[in-house]
């Protein structure tokens, strides 16, 4: 009797494998023509880490005048950021429910002068937007904000001012920012790929108060529209949308929409200019009739994001009334398409002209970033967001430094300058102390490295941080860097020695002596 209800639990079991085996193999023939890309690597949430600086150079590609650098590394799966009145910026890490706080250049060498982390633990934190004194966070199913003094870099509780998003299906992320009107932007994504939805703000912009009252959908039909921003000299609404998957490599078009209060741009019953969806166009031809087409398309399976006009008052020649579009790039194409930055330039009568901006996050159908975000600094820096590298790019003209080797225009300020030779070596002292005690060389010194681990080498730390904005990174570390217990005069003790012994720490664990370095 065991034995045979053995034999059929076996049976039952061998049948669920081959069921799953059978759909396994009839996925990979219908899919695998068009399934390119590091998909894998976007569900799993790998990182790929900053490119080096030779690898930075030659392949990454600007239009003449523009250079790149990298402003910040190991923020993973940077997304959408917004910059404080500091100077700072603000980053969203979706993957690991993260807010950062990247400081601002203040040395001039383009690189961030530290970070922090601002709030942890969050529902998968997109969208991020500040406005009278507070930030503003999406959620997935929530918009949250808490006053943040810029100056002190200080975030109080946060209260919920919106909820009810959906928190099922695909599609969700959050984008949010604030109009010219004052009123709070929110955009939601479909669920699907194509189907009619039941859930409320499927699909939608919502629009409402800064306080989460007055919540209204503003616009609809809209699969999937992760960026947008009002072009400044028209006070125009437009928003990036990503076309709907599986009808091959060249249609539908991601599009660019001008939004408009009421309007609906047609999915899932139509795309492009009135063409009905092969799914759910056929007994809908009203629906596809009215909907509004896009003022630009970008191509199928580009996957724009972000969105940003540069200011005018601070963008370089020819570039005044020029919005940039990150692509974020394909997996549902047999040849790898986006992944790249475009700059779309808009004349007169409303038609709009795409020209690549920043290439070389793939090459050959080898990816090693993929663009997300923008936020146009007050000096005319560009900063780009890269989820897969982890990265925040900074583009700069002119004088503008960014940060790598050979492109640095302005001497940094010696951050151990002030310091008294009595407290600097009393300091060097102590901080080589608590760098042998706590095994910090196992992560930071090549020669004291166990096998297998992957050295972080401490590499011109006085042109990238203060003493202060090292004492925040060690009391916030990113990524997989240790978190200290250590008092505030520990972490003052360390930073100072790190900043001030990099060259010998390169060289091996420090030997304390009678001085104690």
């Amino acid at each position: 009797m065991i034995l045979s209800e053995g034999i059929g639990v076996l049976k039952k079991i061998l049948a669920v494998f081959l069921t799953l085996v059978i759909i396994v193999i009839a996925g990979v023939w219908i899919w695998a023509p068009t399934v390119n890309g590091p998909l894998v690597d976007f569900l799993s949430g790998k990182q790929l880490g900053a490119p080096a600086d030779n690898v930075l150079k030659d392949r990454f590609k600007l239009p003449d005048g523009f250079k790149i650098g990298v402003f910040a590394d190991e923020v993973p799966n940077a997304r959408m950021m917004a910059m404080t009145s500091a100077g700072d910026i603000v980053v969203s890490s979706n993957r690991t429910g993260s807010i950062f706080l990247l400081y601002a250049d203040r040395n001039y060498d383009g690189v961030s002068d530290g970070r922090q982390l601002l709030l942890s633990a969050l529902d998968g934190p997109h969208g991020v937007a500040l406005k009278d004194g507070y930030l503003y966070i999406a959620e997935q199913t929530r918009i949250i904000r808490g006053r943040y003094d810029p100056v002190s870099r200080n975030l109080s509780a946060t209260e919920t001012i919106f909820d009810g998003m959906p928190s099922t299906g695909g599609h969700s992320t959050r984008t949010i920012d604030f109009g010219p009107d004052g009123k709070l932007y929110v955009t939601v994504g479909s669920s699907c790929n194509v189907c009619v939805e039941e859930e409320p703000y499927r699909a939608e912009m919502l629009v409402m108060n800064a306080d989460g009252s007055g919540a209204r959908t503003y616009a609809t039909g809209l699969r999937n529209s992760v960026g947008f921003d009002w072009q400044p000299e028209t006070g125009q609404l437009y928003a990036t949308d990503n076309g709907r998957d599986l009808l091959g490599d060249d249609t539908p078009n991601c599009e660019l929409n001008l939004i408009a209060d009421g309007a609906d741009y047609g999915w899932p019953y139509a795309y492009d200019d009135k063409v009905a969806d092969p799914d759910y166009g056929d007994g809908n031809e009203d629906k596809v009739a009215n909907s509004i087409a896009p003022v630009h398309g970008f191509g199928a399976h580009r996957a724009p994001l972000g969105i940003t006009f540069l200011d005018p008052a601070q963008a370089p020649d020819g570039y005044e009334n020029v919005a940039l579009a990150a692509l974020h790039g394909s997996w549902n194409s047999s040849k790898l398409v986006g992944y790249k930055v475009v700059s779309l330039h808009f004349d007169g009568a409303g038609n709009v002209e795409e020209r690549d901006f920043l290439t070389g996050f793939e090459l050959d159908e080898d990816v090693i970033g993929r663009p997300v975000g923008f936020v146009h600094g007050p000096d005319g820096s560009i900063y780009i967001s890269d989820d897969y590298a982890g990265v925040v790019y900074r583009v700069g003209y002119g004088d503008i430094p960014v940060g790598y080797a050979g492109n640095v225009t302005n001497e940094y300020v010696d951050p151990l300058a002030e310091l008294e030779p009595a407290d600097l070596a009393t300091q060097r002292a102590a901080g080589a102390l608590i760098f042998a005690v706590n095994g910090c060389a196992s992560c930071h010194v090549a020669a004291a490295a166990p096998e297998g681990v992957q050295v972080k080498e401490l590499k011109n730390l006085k042109q990238r941080y203060t003493i202060d904005s090292m004492i925040s990174l060690i009391a916030n570390p990113p990524g997989v860097m240790p978190k200290l217990e250590l008092s505030d005069a520990e972490r003052r003790a360390l930073s100072i020695y790190v900043l001030a012994n990099e060259d010998e720490i390169a060289k091996g664990p420090p030997k304390l002596g009678i001085d104690g370095i």
